[in-house]
C-alpha cells in the first residue's frame, strides 16, 4: 500500500525581459566647409537616447536579469524585500532600476538568506555597488542557469537530443556543464581506446542480467530487515509522477522551476529514484522502504538556475532530509553561492552524493559539487571492475599552480548497463556516472537505515558515512587512485564499520606507498631524491567528532629508522576543519646530506584533532590521525636528466574564459583540464620517465628556481605574462648559467579571438578569450633577448619528419630566429586568413639553437603533448628536443645543413603580434598587478622571497596598456582600458603601437573604445571655432559687399 504524499506546486516565477531600442536621427547639413567639420566631430560621439516623458514607457524598453542578493543573516523573505527598498530610497536617485522577485515556491514559509532582484542592464554597476555597500548584504551574484546534457542519450528513439553547453563551437543558452549524465554504453567504446587501459568490451560480462543490488549483497541487509525505512531521500532532479508503480513510498513532490508542472517528462528522476528505491522486481532499488522527497529542480528543457537550487536546499535543510543526491556537474567551482550552500548543506548533517562526472578516460575533468570535500564523488566502473571509460578522473585542480590536487573520486560503483525505472512503467538499462550515484545514495540509504533512528544524528554525518564507505571499499587492481579513490563500495564491509562505529578523526588516503604501483601513480612513478622541487600530497582530513574541528598542534614526522631523518616534510593545513573536513598537505624534500642515498622511506605523519563537545557532553573531542608513508629514494639524479615543468604561468577555466588549444574542438572550447603533468599531460610525464627524465614542477614564478639543478626548462602551453625579473633571469640562466630551453607554444591571432567572442546569458556579459591557446606577446617578450618570436597564424596540417608522422593542429609559426640555428618548415593550411585559402604554404614551426651556454628548442603546437584532445601524439619530437637541449645530442635530420639558418629568420617587431587591451586581464592573472613572490611550491629556502639572486624588496607587475586594479568582479567582463600611445612591450622597444596595434584593433568585432575623455571634447572645441571662424568670414564678406555696392 502506498503511502500519503504531498505535492507542493507554485505558478511559474515571472521575470523581465526586453530590448533596448536607441533612436538616432541624422540632420542633413549644408555643404559648407564649417557643417562638414561639425559634422565629422559629432560622429566621434555616442549619444544616447534621450529619455521619454513617461518613466514607465523607458523601463518597458530596457533589458532586465536577475541577479542573487546574499544576505549575513537568515529573515523572511519580505524582511529582506523591505530592508533593500528602505535603504535604496537612501542611496538610489532612481529607484525604477531594479525590483524585487517574489518567489512562490515551497521555501516561502522558511526564513531565507537571499533574495533575487531584477536589475537594469544599464544600471547592474550601480546597483551592484550600492547593494553591496549596505551592512545586511554579503554580496550580489549572477543567477547562473545550470543545463544538464542528453541525459536520455541512450534513448533509442530520437526524442531527445544531445544538449551540449557548445555546439558547433557556440555557447548555448545555460550555465556550462560538461558531458552527458547518461548514455548506453556503445557510444564510449571508441573513447576507451584513448585510455590507459585496453578494455575488451566484447568479453563475457559478469551477468549482464544481475541485479546490481545482488551484486553489492544488498539482499542480506533485507533479510536483516533494513530496508532504508524512516529515511528521508532528497532526489533534485527532473521530478517524478505520483502514480509510479515502482514506488511505495513517495512522501512528497516539490516543484522549484518556472514550469507548472510536478511530472517527470524526461525519465532522468524516475531512473534515479528507481536505482535508489524501486520496487519492481526487474529492476530492483537498494532501499525501497525510503521516503522519497522528488525536488523538481530542471524544466523539460534541462535547465535550472542558481536560485532554484538555493531555495531548494534551503527547504532541504527546513526539512531535515538525510540524504540528497545530485547527478549533475560542471567545471564551474567558482558559483560561490552554490558552492557555500553545499557547504551549508552538509553542515546541518545532510549526506550529499554526487556524479563526479561523464568527462573520462580524461584526466583534471572533475565536476562540482562532486569535487567538493564534503561531498561523496562517485565515480563509474563495469562488471568486471574495470574503470568505465566515460568516468571523469582526478586529481581536483582548484588548488593549482601553488598546491596539489586531492584525491577524487572517493569510491566508484557500477555505472554501466545499470537497471532502473523507465519513466512511466517497465524498466531500462543506462550507463553513467549519473547512474553511479545513485547506486551509492540507495546504498547510503540502507546505511542509513541500520543505525537507530534515535541515533542517527548522533553517530551519522558526512564524514562518518564517508569513512564508512573508504575505509570498507575493495580497492581494484590497476586503476590509480586518482580513477578509482578507495575502490569499489562494498555495502556489507560498511555495514560491518558502521555497527561499531565511534566518532572519529581520519586521513584519506591514509596511506601513501611508492612500493604500491600503479595504484599511488604518479607518485610511484618518479622516486625522491635531494636537491629537487618539494614533492606534494594533498590528503583530506574526515572529521566524524563533530562538524567543526581543529588540529590541536602542528603534524610531526616519525621516521621508523635512521634514515627517515633524511627526509625533511613541511606542513600546511586547515585553519579550522569545516564543514565535517579540511586538508592536510606534505611538502616533502630529501635533504642534502641525502644526495647519494638509495632505499625506502618508511614513518607515520601524526596529527591530533579536537572538535567541541557534542550535545549532552562536557568533554572535547579528540582523536589522533595517522597516514603512513613508505616512500622511495635515488641518488639526485645528473642535471642533463632534470626537466623543470613551469605551471605558474598556466591560466585556465575558471575563471577565464581560455580557448582550447585546438580549434577543430567545437564541442568542449574551454581549456579546463588543469594543464598539469599528472592531468592532460599524464601521457607525456609517463612516456618521458620511461625514457629516464626526471620532471618537477615549478608553481611560482621563474626566480623560485635554482637554474644549474636541471638541464632544462620546459615551457607548454602557458597563458599569463612575465615579470621583469623573470625575464633578466632567464637570459642570464640560458647564455651563462647554462639552463636550457625547450617551448612548445599555441596558437594566438587577434581577429581569431574577436570572433570567439560570445554574450553569456547567464553572467550576462560579454566572454572575450583571456588570451589564444598561448600568450604569444607574452613569450615573444620572455624569447627576445635570445632573438626568438613566434607570428598570428593558425596553422594545421599534417608533415612527417623522416620516419614520424605529426598532425599540427592550430599551432602558430616561428617569425623570427637567429642566424645559426635549424629552421624546420613544412606546407600546412593558415587558418587565420593570412594567406590564399585551401592552399598549404612553408612555414616554419620547429627551430633549434645553441645561445651561450644553453640551448633553445621551440616548437609551434602543443596540442600533440595534451592527451585530452590529441590526434597524433609528438612526444617522439620532444624527446629529441631534451635530447639535445639536455645532453647536447644532435639528431642527424633535425639538425640537417638544409635547414641551418645562414641569416636570421627576420621580421619588424611591429609586425609581431601584439596584446589585446580591451578587457582586464590582472583579473585572471598570476602576474599583471601582484607581486613576485615564491610561494609554498618552492624550495623550502626561498618561501617567501623573491628568489635567487634577488632582493627580497615589493613590486607589482603592471602589463603595458592596463590598469593594474581589479575593474570589476564578472566572469571575462570587458573593462574600458583606454588606447595609449607609445605602448610598449617589456624589453621591446622597437614597435610603434599607434600604427600597428591601433590597425589591428580596428578590424576585431569589438565595439572600439575612443579615449573620449580628452579626444572627444578636443574635436568638438576644434570644430566649433573652425565653425565660427568661418561663420566669421561671411559676415565679413557681406559688410565688404554692402560697404562695395553703397560706394557705386
Amino acid at each position: 500500500m502506498k503511502s500519503t504524499f504531498n505535492e507542493v506546486s507554485f505558478p511559474p516565477n515571472q521575470s523581465n525581459s526586453g530590448n533596448n531600442i536607441m533612436t538616432n536621427k541624422i540632420l542633413t547639413p549644408k555643404f559648407n566647409l564649417s557643417l562638414v567639420f561639425l559634422f565629422i566631430s559629432i560622429s566621434f560621439y555616442r549619444f544616447k537616447t534621450p529619455p521619454t516623458s513617461s518613466q514607465s514607457l523607458h523601463k518597458s524598453l530596457v533589458a532586465r536579469n536577475n541577479y542573487i542578493v546574499r544576505f549575513i543573516q537568515y529573515k523572511k523573505a519580505e524582511d529582506h524585500k523591505t530592508y533593500l527598498e528602505q535603504n535604496a530610497k537612501k542611496v538610489f536617485h532612481d529607484s525604477c532600476s531594479w525590483e524585487w522577485i517574489d518567489r512562490n515556491n515551497p521555501a516561502s514559509e522558511f526564513p531565507t538568506d537571499f533574495g533575487v532582484v531584477a536589475i537594469d542592464d544599464d544600471a547592474v554597476d550601480s546597483v551592484i555597488s550600492k547593494f553591496e555597500r549596505l551592512e545586511m548584504v554579503k554580496d550580489v551574484r549572477v543567477d547562473s542557469s545550470y543545463r544538464l546534457r542528453n541525459l536520455l542519450g541512450g534513448m533509442k528513439t530520437r526524442r531527445y537530443e544531445r544538449v551540449g553547453a557548445f555546439v558547433d563551437g557556440r555557447k548555448r543558452p545555460g550555465k556550462i556543464f560538461t558531458s552527458m549524465s547518461f548514455t548506453d554504453g556503445e557510444e564510449y567504446v571508441a573513447a576507451a581506446m584513448t585510455s590507459n587501459q585496453t578494455i575488451d568490451w566484447r568479453r563475457q560480462l559478469l551477468s549482464q542480467n544481475s541485479q546490481v543490488t545482488s551484486l553489492f549483497g544488498a539482499d542480506a541487509l533485507w533479510s536483516k530487515g533494513y530496508t532504508g525505512a524512516k529515511v528521508k531521500m532528497a532526489i533534485f532532479d527532473t521530478g517524478i509522477r505520483s502514480d509510479h508503480p515502482h514506488f511505495r513510498n513517495i512522501k512528497e513532490r516539490t516543484n522549484w522551476t518556472n514550469e507548472d508542472s510536478l511530472n517527470d517528462n524526461l525519465g532522468h528522476g524516475t531512473f534515479v529514484a528507481g536505482v535508489i528505491a524501486g520496487e519492481d522486481a526487474e529492476c530492483l532499488g537498494f532501499a525501497p522502504d525510503t521516503e522519497i522527497y522528488a525536488f523538481r529542480v530542471f524544466t523539460d528543457a534541462q535547465v535550472s538556475y542558481t536560485s532554484w537550487f538555493l531555495d531548494a536546499f534551503n527547504y532541504a535543510i527546513a526539512t531535515n532530509m538525510d540524504v540528497l543526491n545530485l547527478s549533475i556537474g560542471g567545471p564551474d567551482y567558482l558559483d560561490l553561492p552554490f558552492v557555500e550552500k553545499v557547504w551549508e548543506l552538509t553542515a546541518s548533517n545532510i549526506i550529499m552524493v554526487s556524479a563526479i562526472g561523464n568527462d573520462g578516460p580524461f584526466y583534471g575533468t572533475l565536476n562540482n559539487p562532486a569535487d567538493q570535500s564534503d561531498v561523496i564523488g562517485v565515480g563509474g566502473i563495469d562488471y568486471n571492475s574495470n574503470i568505465a571509460s566515460f568516468s571523469s578522473r582526478g586529481m581536483s585542480t582548484w588548488e593549482i599552480p601553488h598546491g596539489y590536487g586531492r584525491v577524487k573520486p572517493e569510491i566508484v560503483a557500477y555505472g554501466r548497463d545499470i537497471k532502473g525505472s523507465e519513466i512511466g512503467t517497465g524498466c531500462r538499462t543506462l550507463s553513467g556516472t549519473s547512474v553511479a550515484s545513485p547506486v551509492v545514495a540507495g546504498v547510503v540509504c540502507l546505511l542509513v537505515s541500520v543505525i537507530p533512528e534515535s541515533a542517527r544524528k548522533h553517530i551519522l554525518n558526512p564524514a562518518s558515512m564517508k569513512q564508512a564507505l573508504v575505509e570498507g571499499a575493495v580497492k581494484l587492481s590497476g586503476p590509480n587512485m586518482y580513477e578509482q579513490g578507495a575502490g569499489r563500495v562494498n555495502l556489507l564491509e560498511s555495514y560491518e564499520i558502521l555497527k561499531s562505529y565511534k566518532p572519529r578523526a581520519t586521513i584519506f588516503p591514509s596511506v601513501l606507498d611508492y612500493a604500491d604501483c600503479p595504484y599511488s601513480w604518479p607518485f610511484c612513478q618518479q622516486p625522491l631524491y635531494a636537491g629537487a622541487m618539494p614533492v606534494l600530497f594533498n590528503t583530506t582530513i574526515l572529521n566524524g567528532m563533530g562538524v567543526i574541528g581543529y588540529f590541536e598542534s602542528p603534524p610531526t614526522w616519525h621516521p621508523s629508522s635512521e634514515e627517515g631523518n633524511l627526509l625533511s616534510i613541511r606542513f600546511t593545513y586547515s585553519d579550522v576543519i569545516w564543514p565535517w573536513t579540511g586538508y592536510l598537505a606534505l611538502h616533502m624534500q630529501i635533504k642534502e646530506e641525502g644526495a647519494q642515498f638509495s632505499g625506502e622511506i618508511v614513518g607515520d605523519v601524526v596529527v591530533n584533532v579536537y572538535s567541541p563537545p557534542a550535545l549532552g557532553e562536557k568533554t572535547v573531542r579528540k582523536s589522533t590521525c595517522v597516514l603512513h608513508l613508505n616512500l622511495k629514494v635515488v641518488p639526485t639524479p645528473p642535471r642533463s636528466m632534470r626537466v623543470l615543468w613551469d605551471q605558474f604561468h598556466n591560466i585556465r577555466y575558471p575563471p577565464g574564459y581560455v580557448p582550447r588549444d585546438s580549434l577543430n574542438v567545437q564541442d568542449d572550447i574551454l581549456d579546463w583540464h588543469g594543464d598539469h603533468l599528472h592531468t592532460n599531460f599524464h601521457i607525456m610525464f609517463n612516456t618521458l620517465r620511461d625514457a629516464g627524465y626526471f620532471f618537477e614542477t615549478l608553481g611560482s614564478p621563474l626566480t623560485c628556481f635554482d637554474a644549474y639543478q636541471y638541464g632544462t626548462l620546459l615551457l607548454v602551453d602557458l597563458e599569463d605574462e612575465y615579470f621583469e625579473e623573470e625575464i633578466r633571469k632567464l637570459m642570464e640562466d640560458v647564455v651563462i648559467n647554462g639552463l636550457s630551453l625547450v617551448v612548445f607554444a599555441d596558437w594566438y591571432n587577434v581577429n581569431a579571438m574577436a570572433k570567439m567572442r560570445f554574450f553569456d546569458d547567464n553572467t550576462r556579459s560579454w566572454w572575450t578569450p583571456v588570451t589564444g591557446g598561448a600568450n604569444i606577446p607574452a613569450l615573444n617578450d620572455l624569447l627576445a633577448p635570445f632573438g626568438i618570436a613566434f607570428g598570428d597564424r593558425i596553422l594545421n596540417g599534417d608533415f612527417k619528419v623522416n620516419y614520424d608522422r605529426s598532425r599540427y593542429a592550430s599551432g602558430t609559426n616561428i617569425m623570427k630566429f637567429p642566424r645559426g640555428g635549424y629552421v624546420h618548415s613544412f606546407p600546412l593550411f593558415d587558418r587565420a586568413g593570412n594567406g590564399p585559402r585551401n592552399k598549404q604554404e612553408d612555414s616554419a614551426i620547429l627551430g633549434l639553437v645553441e645561445v651561450g651556454e644553453g640551448r633553445i628548442a621551440v616548437y609551434g603546437d602543443s596540442n600533440c603533448l595534451d592527451s585530452s584532445h590529441m590526434v597524433t601524439d609528438c612526444y617522439w619530437l620532444l624527446q629529441k628536443m631534451l635530447d639535445f637541449t639536455g645532453r647536447n645530442i644532435k639528431d642527424p635530420v633535425l639538425f640537417s645543413d638544409s635547414v641551418k639558418q645562414k641569416q636570421p629568420l627576420h621580421q619588424n617587431d611591429n609586425q609581431l603580434p601584439t596584446r589585446r587591451t580591451d578587457f582586464n586581464f590582472s583579473a585572471y592573472s598570476a602576474v599583471t598587478g601582484k607581486e613576485l613572490i615564491c610561494q609554498k611550491d618552492s624550495r623550502f629556502d626561498v618561501w617567501g622571497t623573491k628568489g635567487y639572486g634577488l632582493q627580497v624588496r615589493g613590486r607589482n607587475h603592471r602589463l603595458p596598456g592596463h590598469h593594474a586594479i581589479d575593474l570589476g568582479s564578472g566572469l571575462n567582463s570587458s573593462a574600458d582600458i583606454f588606447i595609449r600611445k607609445g605602448f610598449k612591450p617589456i624589453n621591446k622597444s622597437k614597435e610603434s603601437f599607434p600604427g600597428n596595434k591601433f590597425f589591428d584593433f580596428l578590424y576585431t568585432d569589438d565595439p572600439m573604445v575612443f579615449p573620449s575623455h580628452w579626444l572627444v571634447p578636443c574635436v568638438v572645441a576644434v570644430s566649433g571655432i573652425l565653425l565660427l571662424t568661418s561663420l566669421w568670414r561671411i559676415r565679413q564678406r557681406r559688410r565688404r559687399r554692402r560697404k562695395g555696392s553703397g560706394s557705386i
